[in-house]
């Protein structure tokens, strides 16, 4: 981990103006179309409504400042509902009919790992923003596909070094969402925690249904363990119902957890001043980063929305600074020069510098990691430091063993 600058705002500023394209006849040129699939509805719209703002807020600076190789951006964006049937009609209603260049986004793993596929069938470069599954850049990656958001790889093995320096915790229990970012998170943290610390066991878990968690006997299951520490891996509503009968049945006292984006501001603020304290997780702590690049954008999402970004808006300003960057650098938005452009790219963002590695399409962007606090009243974090995540990703020999060869 490590607490180096971002880079500061006359870097930021520069990179911007990098991507501006000339001003006058030109800006009559058609616009380059992202066509943008989401979860915009359901329980994960706390993530994805800031998501969408973020990525709103990037596409109105880039076109201020004249657009792409004197192009606008336009992003024409679908609600998939959450469910991996509509991401895929919506995928391929937005490639053959609204002939957009370039698809991105997607929440949920299953259906970012859909969309993948559809991008690869179709041949059409995909910006999957915010699925966490590894299989999307390793045993499931194809040419069309690069991933931004940290993995569960990634996250799991920023915890999993902290945890390893909790002595005294030898007994672990888990809980974890049954569906296939749950499934990878268990098997990344377990692995990496047992090979940093050969002493530690793994005593029980459990894997409520996703947003169906009965937590009063998930609770008492985990509790009959008598564990020393857990690692959580819920979110959203589950986690919220988590804690709370976690902290009315005593499961968390004297206990370390360990627990995955759970210092995220769209999974602390709903609980307000319930939200746990002491947890060890990853997250962002929006109002205490004082970086030049990330204070500018911090204050024009404020300026703009009158409210204060979340992890989500991160991710969607990230996400589309990535797509700008690569047309500039390919000089187009052809499919194939835009591969070739994003592998190695590297740009500057609010968090700091982002590379796609060319092995595996997977971005160097990090997260925080720290502590839960409750301060006035809301959840918050403290005692945290910015891990790169060019610092938590396998080595090249690992992935050539993991990704399919193409």
């Amino acid at each position: 981990m490590t607490n180096r600058p971002f880079g500061g705002l006359a870097a930021f500023a520069a990179a911007a103006m990098i991507l501006a394209g000339p001003s006058g006849p030109a800006q009559a040129a058609d616009p380059i179309r992202i066509g943008e699939i989401n979860t915009y509805s359901g329980p994960l719209a706390a993530f994805t409504d800031p998501y969408r703002k973020g990525w709103m807020l990037a596409i109105e600076q880039i076109n201020a400042k004249g657009g792409v190789l004197g192009r606008k951006l336009e992003v024409v964006d679908r609600d998939d509902a959450g469910n991996p049937a509509n991401a895929v009609r919506l995928a391929e209603e937005l490639i053959k009919s609204e002939k957009v260049d370039v698809l991105a986004g997607g929440f949920l793993s299953n259906i970012g790992l859909a969309l993948a596929d559809v991008a690869a069938r179709n041949k059409v470069l995909f910006v999957a923003s915010e699925p966490l599954t590894d299989a999307l850049v390793w045993e499931k990656g194809n040419r069309y596909t690069f991933r931004l958001r940290p993995s569960t790889y990634m996250q799991a093995a920023m915890l999993a070094a902290e945890a390893a320096k909790l002595k005294d915790a030898k007994r672990w229990v888990i809980v974890a969402p049954n569906y296939e970012y749950g499934q990878s998170a268990v098997a990344a943290f377990k692995g990496l925690l047992k090979a940093a610390r050969p002493d530690v066991e793994f005593v029980g878990e459990q894997w409520p249904a996703l947003f169906k968690i009965e937590a009063g006997p998930t609770v008492q299951a985990l509790a009959e363990l008598k564990p020393d520490a857990i690692f959580n891996v819920t979110f959203s509503t589950d986690l919220a119902k988590l804690v709370r009968e976690g902290e009315l049945r005593g499961l968390f006292k004297g206990r370390p957890v360990v627990s995955m984006l759970t210092g995220e501001p769209e999974y602390l603020d709903p609980m307000k001043e319930e939200a746990p304290q002491g947890w060890i997780v990853t997250g962002y702590p929006w109002d205490a980063i004082d970086t030049p690049a990330h204070k500018a954008y911090r204050d024009a999402y404020q300026a703009r929305w009158n409210d204060y970004p979340r992890t989500g808006s991160l991710v969607g300003y990230n996400t589309i600074l990535a797509i700008a960057a690569a047309i500039a650098k390919a000089k187009s938005a052809n499919t194939d020069k835009l591969i070739a452009a994003l592998e190695g790219l590297s740009y500057d963002s609010p968090s700091g510098n982002v590379t796609f590695r060319a092995i595996d399409h997977q971005s160097t962007m990090g997260a925080w990691v720290g502590r839960t606090a409750v301060k006035g009243g809301k959840g918050t974090m403290v005692d945290w430091v910015y891990a790169d995540g060019a610092g938590f990703l396998p080595s090249d020999a690992e992935v050539r063993k993991m990704r399919p060869a193409e």
